[in-house]
Protein backbone atom coordinates (compact mmCIF):
# COMPACT_ATOMS: atom_id res chain seq x y z
CA UNK A 1 0.00 0.00 0.00
CA UNK A 2 1.45 3.06 -1.70
CA UNK A 3 1.23 6.43 1.55
CA UNK A 4 -1.50 8.22 -0.65
CA UNK A 5 -3.52 4.65 0.23
CA UNK A 6 -2.53 4.68 3.87
CA UNK A 7 -3.51 8.18 4.27
CA UNK A 8 -7.00 8.03 2.66
CA UNK A 9 -7.32 5.09 4.80
CA UNK A 10 -6.50 7.03 7.90
CA UNK A 11 -8.83 9.76 6.20
CA UNK A 12 -11.83 7.68 5.43
CA UNK A 13 -12.06 5.74 9.02
CA UNK A 14 -10.98 8.90 11.28
CA UNK A 15 -12.48 11.50 9.31
CA UNK A 16 -12.89 14.03 12.14
CA UNK A 17 -9.44 13.05 14.03
CA UNK A 18 -7.67 13.25 10.87
CA UNK A 19 -9.43 16.80 9.86
CA UNK A 20 -9.66 18.07 12.89
CA UNK A 21 -7.92 16.79 16.06
CA UNK A 22 -4.76 16.18 14.20
CA UNK A 23 -4.78 18.98 12.10
CA UNK A 24 -1.20 20.25 10.90
CA UNK A 25 -1.63 23.64 11.67
CA UNK A 26 -2.26 22.92 15.40
CA UNK A 27 -5.10 22.61 17.13
CA UNK A 28 -8.68 24.15 16.15
CA UNK A 29 -9.70 26.36 18.55
CA UNK A 30 -12.66 26.91 16.50
CA UNK A 31 -14.10 23.87 18.48
CA UNK A 32 -14.50 26.15 21.45
CA UNK A 33 -16.92 28.14 19.94
CA UNK A 34 -18.52 25.66 18.34
CA UNK A 35 -19.31 24.27 22.20
CA UNK A 36 -21.78 27.02 22.80
CA UNK A 37 -22.30 29.21 25.81
CA UNK A 38 -21.75 26.25 28.05
CA UNK A 39 -18.22 26.17 27.39
CA UNK A 40 -16.78 29.68 29.05
CA UNK A 41 -18.87 28.32 31.57
CA UNK A 42 -17.11 25.44 31.80
CA UNK A 43 -13.27 27.66 31.46
CA UNK A 44 -14.10 29.50 34.05
CA UNK A 45 -14.76 26.39 36.45
CA UNK A 46 -11.59 24.97 34.84
CA UNK A 47 -9.46 28.09 35.80
CA UNK A 48 -11.11 28.56 38.84
CA UNK A 49 -10.15 24.57 40.23
CA UNK A 50 -6.61 25.02 38.83
CA UNK A 51 -6.21 27.62 41.20
CA UNK A 52 -7.58 26.03 44.05
CA UNK A 53 -5.61 23.30 43.64
CA UNK A 54 -1.94 24.98 43.28
CA UNK A 55 -3.28 27.14 46.47
CA UNK A 56 -4.09 23.97 48.52
CA UNK A 57 -0.97 22.06 47.16
CA UNK A 58 1.92 24.47 48.21
CA UNK A 59 -0.05 25.38 51.62
CA UNK A 60 -0.56 21.27 52.44
CA UNK A 61 2.89 20.60 51.45
CA UNK A 62 4.21 23.66 53.31
CA UNK A 63 2.65 22.44 56.60
CA UNK A 64 3.25 18.81 55.82
CA UNK A 65 6.23 18.14 58.28
CA UNK A 66 8.58 14.33 59.16
CA UNK A 67 6.53 14.26 62.26
CA UNK A 68 8.19 11.73 64.12
CA UNK A 69 11.55 13.20 63.41
CA UNK A 70 10.13 16.97 64.64
CA UNK A 71 8.52 15.34 67.89
CA UNK A 72 12.16 13.47 68.96
CA UNK A 73 13.78 16.75 68.43
CA UNK A 74 11.33 18.39 70.90
CA UNK A 75 11.83 15.54 73.40
CA UNK A 76 15.39 16.14 73.24
CA UNK A 77 15.49 19.42 73.62
CA UNK A 78 13.21 19.32 76.86
CA UNK A 79 14.70 16.65 78.53
CA UNK A 80 17.63 19.05 78.49
CA UNK A 81 15.30 21.21 80.55
CA UNK A 82 15.46 23.99 77.84
CA UNK A 83 11.70 24.32 77.39
CA UNK A 84 11.72 27.65 76.12
CA UNK A 85 14.09 26.78 73.03
CA UNK A 86 10.93 23.85 72.42
CA UNK A 87 8.27 26.58 71.93
CA UNK A 88 10.62 28.87 69.76
CA UNK A 89 11.34 25.93 67.81
CA UNK A 90 7.56 25.10 67.63
CA UNK A 91 6.93 28.47 66.79
CA UNK A 92 9.33 28.82 63.73
CA UNK A 93 7.79 25.17 62.53
CA UNK A 94 4.93 25.54 60.38
CA UNK A 95 1.62 23.23 60.24
CA UNK A 96 0.00 21.76 62.94
CA UNK A 97 1.88 19.07 63.85
CA UNK A 98 3.96 21.86 65.41
CA UNK A 99 0.87 24.09 66.67
CA UNK A 100 -0.43 21.16 68.88
CA UNK A 101 2.87 20.17 70.49
CA UNK A 102 3.66 23.65 71.50
CA UNK A 103 -0.14 23.30 73.03
CA UNK A 104 1.45 20.62 75.29
CA UNK A 105 4.26 22.49 75.94
CA UNK A 106 3.35 25.27 77.22
CA UNK A 107 0.97 23.54 79.99
CA UNK A 108 3.53 20.50 80.80
CA UNK A 109 2.71 21.12 84.22
CA UNK A 110 -0.77 20.73 84.09
CA UNK A 111 -2.84 17.50 85.19
CA UNK A 112 -3.33 14.92 82.65
CA UNK A 113 -7.28 16.25 81.99
CA UNK A 114 -6.09 19.75 81.47
CA UNK A 115 -3.25 19.49 79.21
CA UNK A 116 -5.35 16.83 76.90
CA UNK A 117 -7.90 19.51 76.81
CA UNK A 118 -6.28 22.17 75.43
CA UNK A 119 -4.18 19.55 72.83
CA UNK A 120 -7.33 18.68 71.49
CA UNK A 121 -8.21 22.69 71.50
CA UNK A 122 -5.32 23.27 69.50
CA UNK A 123 -6.33 20.41 67.18
CA UNK A 124 -9.67 21.55 66.94
CA UNK A 125 -8.46 24.78 65.76
CA UNK A 126 -5.81 23.96 63.06
CA UNK A 127 -7.58 20.90 61.34
CA UNK A 128 -10.74 23.03 59.76
CA UNK A 129 -7.94 24.98 58.19
CA UNK A 130 -6.19 21.73 56.52
CA UNK A 131 -10.18 21.07 54.66
CA UNK A 132 -10.58 24.35 53.68
CA UNK A 133 -11.62 25.08 49.86
CA UNK A 134 -11.57 21.17 49.62
CA UNK A 135 -15.38 21.64 49.19
CA UNK A 136 -15.21 23.87 46.46
CA UNK A 137 -13.20 21.84 44.50
CA UNK A 138 -15.62 18.50 45.23
CA UNK A 139 -18.26 20.89 44.00
CA UNK A 140 -16.92 21.59 40.92
CA UNK A 141 -16.02 18.33 40.21
CA UNK A 142 -19.88 17.40 40.57
CA UNK A 143 -21.57 20.75 39.05
CA UNK A 144 -19.46 20.29 35.82
CA UNK A 145 -21.21 17.25 34.31
CA UNK A 146 -24.46 18.94 34.95
CA UNK A 147 -23.37 21.97 33.23
CA UNK A 148 -22.44 20.12 30.19
CA UNK A 149 -25.42 18.58 30.48
CA UNK A 150 -26.83 22.10 29.92
CA UNK A 151 -24.97 22.08 27.48
CA UNK A 152 -25.92 19.09 25.53
CA UNK A 153 -29.59 19.88 26.17
CA UNK A 154 -29.21 23.27 24.50
CA UNK A 155 -27.08 22.04 21.90
CA UNK A 156 -30.32 19.45 20.73
CA UNK A 157 -32.67 21.82 21.21
CA UNK A 158 -30.98 24.13 18.89
CA UNK A 159 -30.86 21.41 16.48
CA UNK A 160 -34.22 20.78 15.99
CA UNK A 161 -35.13 24.74 15.80
CA UNK A 162 -33.21 24.00 12.57
CA UNK A 163 -34.65 21.32 11.31
CA UNK A 164 -38.21 22.62 12.38
CA UNK A 165 -37.02 25.56 10.21
CA UNK A 166 -36.02 24.18 7.24
CA UNK A 167 -38.34 21.15 6.97
CA UNK A 168 -37.65 18.22 4.51
CA UNK A 169 -34.67 20.19 2.91
CA UNK A 170 -32.78 21.21 6.27
CA UNK A 171 -29.41 20.65 5.52
CA UNK A 172 -26.79 18.95 7.34
CA UNK A 173 -24.70 21.99 7.97
CA UNK A 174 -27.90 23.73 9.45
CA UNK A 175 -28.22 20.79 11.87
CA UNK A 176 -24.52 20.20 12.74
CA UNK A 177 -23.86 23.45 14.53
CA UNK A 178 -26.45 22.10 17.19
CA UNK A 179 -24.61 18.63 17.31
CA UNK A 180 -21.18 20.03 17.68
CA UNK A 181 -22.68 21.91 20.79
CA UNK A 182 -24.08 18.93 22.45
CA UNK A 183 -21.16 16.95 21.99
CA UNK A 184 -18.33 19.20 22.82
CA UNK A 185 -19.86 20.62 26.02
CA UNK A 186 -20.39 16.98 26.71
CA UNK A 187 -16.85 16.66 26.15
CA UNK A 188 -15.85 19.52 27.86
CA UNK A 189 -17.25 18.95 31.03
CA UNK A 190 -16.36 15.02 31.22
CA UNK A 191 -12.67 17.03 30.70
CA UNK A 192 -12.89 19.46 33.42
CA UNK A 193 -14.74 17.10 36.08
CA UNK A 194 -12.36 14.34 35.78
CA UNK A 195 -9.88 15.82 36.61
CA UNK A 196 -11.11 17.95 39.13
CA UNK A 197 -11.98 14.67 40.71
CA UNK A 198 -8.92 13.46 40.86
CA UNK A 199 -7.36 16.31 42.28
CA UNK A 200 -10.17 16.20 45.59
CA UNK A 201 -9.13 12.67 45.81
CA UNK A 202 -5.52 13.78 46.11
CA UNK A 203 -5.57 16.62 48.33
CA UNK A 204 -8.36 14.35 50.53
CA UNK A 205 -5.65 11.61 51.06
CA UNK A 206 -2.81 14.59 52.10
CA UNK A 207 -5.14 16.20 54.86
CA UNK A 208 -5.35 12.63 56.17
CA UNK A 209 -1.86 11.95 56.26
CA UNK A 210 -1.67 15.52 58.30
CA UNK A 211 -4.20 14.46 60.61
CA UNK A 212 -2.96 11.21 61.04
CA UNK A 213 0.20 13.03 62.22
CA UNK A 214 -1.10 15.27 64.21
CA UNK A 215 -3.09 12.81 66.18
CA UNK A 216 0.45 10.75 66.32
CA UNK A 217 2.31 14.01 67.84
CA UNK A 218 -0.35 14.92 70.07
CA UNK A 219 -0.25 11.45 72.02
CA UNK A 220 3.43 10.95 72.18
CA UNK A 221 4.12 14.42 73.56
CA UNK A 222 1.70 14.08 75.85
CA UNK A 223 2.79 10.46 77.05
CA UNK A 224 6.61 11.89 77.21
CA UNK A 225 5.67 14.77 79.27
CA UNK A 226 3.41 12.75 81.46
CA UNK A 227 5.58 10.12 82.07
CA UNK A 228 9.63 10.87 81.30
CA UNK A 229 9.16 14.59 81.77
CA UNK A 230 8.16 14.58 85.55
CA UNK A 231 9.69 11.73 86.52
CA UNK A 232 13.35 13.20 85.79
CA UNK A 233 12.52 16.70 87.11
CA UNK A 234 15.79 17.90 89.58
CA UNK A 235 15.70 17.87 93.02
CA UNK A 236 12.66 15.80 93.16
CA UNK A 237 14.64 12.25 93.35
CA UNK A 238 17.86 14.24 95.19
CA UNK A 239 18.54 13.04 98.82
CA UNK A 240 17.28 15.18 101.69
CA UNK A 241 20.10 17.31 103.28
CA UNK A 242 21.25 16.98 107.53
CA UNK A 243 18.64 18.10 109.51
CA UNK A 244 19.85 21.09 111.37
CA UNK A 245 19.97 20.79 115.26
Amino acid sequence: MTPANVSGAATFLFPVSSSVFFAATGPDLSLFARGGPMMWVLFGLAVLVTMLFVERTLFLHRGQIRAKAFVDGIKNIVAKRRLVEALTVCEETPGPVAAVVKAALLHADDAAEAMRFHVQEAAVIELPVLERRLGAIAAIAQIAPLVGLLGTVLGMITTFLAFERGGNYAMAGALSAGMWQALLATAGSLLVAIPTHLAHHFLTGRVRSIVRDVEWSGNEIMKFLLTEYRENKPGENAAPGPVAQ
